[in-house]
């Protein structure tokens, strides 16, 4: 033994060595160690070994006040906006952060793939804490625009629990598909996303979240309360994050008393028709030709719009459980926007009346706000986006019932992860892809029993896992392999969460996620946050399982290597795989019996390759099946079968 730098080394000998490295077989999972930024975290009480935030947690907030307006010939949007940044956290900030998400479309900014070049968003004034900045960078304050990314040097430094004031002008061309994630269709509808400056996301791990949107990989806000105005022409509807504040100056009794008898009933209401369309008819008339729509939202992460002059407009309610804690059952408005021709949308508002209330019960948390709105957005959108309170999804003409009700229930679920569990979308995608996968699986199943939706998704991984072609869950999504993030964030995430639930059980599995989803809910989790969780619930460290599934890409591949008719019959199993994971065995005997056994994982953890299960004197065993039930994502069940031959 050798004592060096203070710490006591042990030095095997050669043989020593060769003896130790000839009992492991295989490769063993070590311990996950979070990052430094995470360490520190908890150590400074933000952050906790249990998952749950610490008791020094802090986030920031930001007060919105936006007006905006749309030209639909012109296809331009123009705005305002007066934000308050709200400085809680313990440090002083010498400078701020902001998204202009629209500049994805300016010229010479990075982008991961091929956009339409609009100009991006021209900012025409910027005001913070009254003073008018330019961007001269030798003056004492300043901004700089540099990508999606807009930096500003104040006037003074916010300190911590201080609130910085900005004025911000600006204007921007709308494009036709911007990332496929908003713009406009057939000159009757817009989708107005990424309209406005949003103050970037300053937290206890990274500090300020600056990573540029490129295209590809999602989105990384904070949470806000806000004011927003829309103005647009008469005949144009708008629908948006939040309440409509002045129903009276924008909709025509008619279409209010529809509105209203829809939110206190179950079955759908034809709010607007065909025969609706038109000013004065879907809106009110206005002598200038143009309306403003007023909307307030608490507690969201974003804030979009949409507007159309051709959509039919289907609404109903759908039940979510006790939201405010009053002991009865509290229900939220569904809508549904979607223009004639794409016929699927007929009982669109089913399938997002079903998927809101499933989810509620499924996650625990009550949806909170009181729409949830979809709009039909063919020609700008495919699959969909979401957004609070609303989602953009493609028209599916041409395509079945099931996938409308798939990507709605996945969009909707979008509404729990990242809508209130608010993770690093631009690092740890799979956090919020793959919860939402794992959701939505469970509404589709309930909404079409017998639905493979998980068979599907873990099928999907496994075709990369065979291929070896995927990419590690814990890599950086932004920096995921070509083509390897879509199982990486979606199918292999939301098929390990099914695998932990079948592993610890519901009575552990349940109260965990829901548990973890509750202690973050209108904050921002870190991926050490659920694995402590989990952790934690379970009452056992699974670093075995985190560093398997998710930092590696080994695969699973049980075996029936033998079974001996000995005077007690010994099964032999072999672990041919690098992941280490229970081998549950399913067995029938000469009588008809069945019997179960398992083979712990801890055997695996050990290092070794094989293991033998003894059955008692007298048993003659026809047939051994390994994970009969399939939860286990088994590279190949062709050797987990094994059935005596003859008699």
């Amino acid at each position: 033994m050798r004592t060096l730098a203070g710490v006591l080394v042990t030095i095997l000998s050669a043989t020593a060595l060769q003896s130790a490295t000839a009992q492991v077989e295989r490769p063993t999972p070590y311990p996950v160690v979070p990052t430094l930024d995470y360490q520190r975290a908890i150590a400074a009480g933000t952050r906790s070994a249990t998952g749950a935030p610490g008791p020094n947690y802090w986030q920031q907030w930001t007060d919105y006040r936006l007006r905006g307006s749309l030209d639909p010939q012109t296809k331009t949007v123009r705005g305002t906006a007066h934000i308050r940044y709200h400085n809680r956290s313990p440090h002083t900030l010498d400078t701020l952060k902001v998204h202009l998400h629209q500049n994805l479309h300016a010229p010479g900014v990075e982008r991961n793939r091929i956009q339409e070049v609009t100009g991006g968003m021209q900012l025409e004034r910027v005001v913070v804490q009254g003073a008018q900045l330019g961007r001269d960078t030798s003056a004492a304050s300043y901004y700089r625009v540099e990508n999606t990314i807009m930096t500003i040097v104040p006037p003074s430094a916010v300190r911590s629990g201080q609130t910085a004031e900005l004025q911000i002008a600006w204007r921007f061309t709308v494009p036709q598909s911007g990332a496929s994630r908003m713009g406009w269709s057939e000159d009757n509808l817009f989708f107005i996303a990424y309209w406005y400056p949003q103050m970037a996301v300053y937290d206890d791990i990274v500090g300020w979240h600056v990573d540029p949107y490129r295209g590809d990989a999602e989105f990384t806000v904070g949470f806000g309360n806000y004011d927003v105005e829309i103005e647009a022409p008469v005949g144009w509807v708008i629908r948006a994050t939040g309440t409509l504040r002045n129903p009276d100056e924008v909709l025509p009794p008619a279409i209010q008393q529809r509105l209203a008898a829809a939110a206190r009933g179950d079955t759908v209401v034809h709010v607007l028709t065909q025969q609706d369309f038109g000013p004065g008819r879907a809106t009110r008339a206005a002598p200038a030709g143009r309306l403003t729509w007023h909307f307030t939202a608490d507690s969201v992460r974003d804030a979009v719009f949409s507007a159309t002059r051709a959509s039919l407009w289907d609404a109903t309610r759908t039940p979510v459980g006790d939201r405010d804690g009053d002991g009865r059952l509290d229900y939220t408005l569904i809508e549904s926007l979607w223009r004639p021709n794409a016929t699927r949308w007929a009982h669109e508002w089913r399938y997002a009346q079903h998927s809101i209330a499933f989810l509620s019960q499924f996650t625990g948390l009550a949806y909170p706000w009181p729409h949830m709105t979809s709009v039909e957005g063919g020609g700008i959108r495919g699959g969909g986006m979401e957004y609070p309170m609303m989602t953009l999804m493609g028209d599916y003409i041409g395509r079945s019932d099931t996938s409308l009700y798939s990507v709605t229930a996945h969009e909707l679920a979008h509404m729990w992860v990242p809508m209130q569990i608010a993770n690093d979308e631009k690092r740890h995608a799979w956090i919020d892809e793959g919860t939402t996968s794992f959701n939505d699986i469970q509404a589709q199943r309930d909404f079409y029993p017998g639905s493979p939706a998980m068979e599907s998704d873990r099928d999907r991984y496994l075709e990369r896992a065979r291929a070896g072609t995927e990419g590690e869950l814990m890599r950086w999504t932004e920096y995921q392999y070509p083509g390897r993030s879509g199982v990486a964030s979606y199918q292999k995430p939301a098929t390990l969460l099914g695998m932990l639930r079948a592993l610890l059980g519901d009575d552990v599995f349940l109260p965990a996620y829901r548990g973890f989803l509750s202690n973050w809910r209108y904050k921002h989790p870190q991926p050490w946050d659920l694995f402590n969780s989990f952790n934690h619930a379970a009452g056992r460290d699974l670093s075995w399982f985190w560093r398997t599934w998710y930092y590696e890409t080994w695969t699973l591949d049980h075996a029936v290597r033998e079974v001996r008719d000995d005077d007690a019959p010994v099964i032999v199993v072999e672990d041919r795989g690098s992941a280490p994971m229970p081998a549950r065995l399913t067995i029938t005997l000469a009588d008809g019996s069945i019997a179960f056994r398992e083979v712990p994982v801890e055997r695996w953890l050990q290092g070794k390759r094989t293991a033998e299960v003894t059955l008692p004197r007298g048993t003659r065993v026809m047939r051994v099946e390994i994970d009969a039930d399939q939860v286990f994502p088994d590279i190949d069940r062709s050797n987990d079968v094994w059935v005596r031959i003859g008699h």
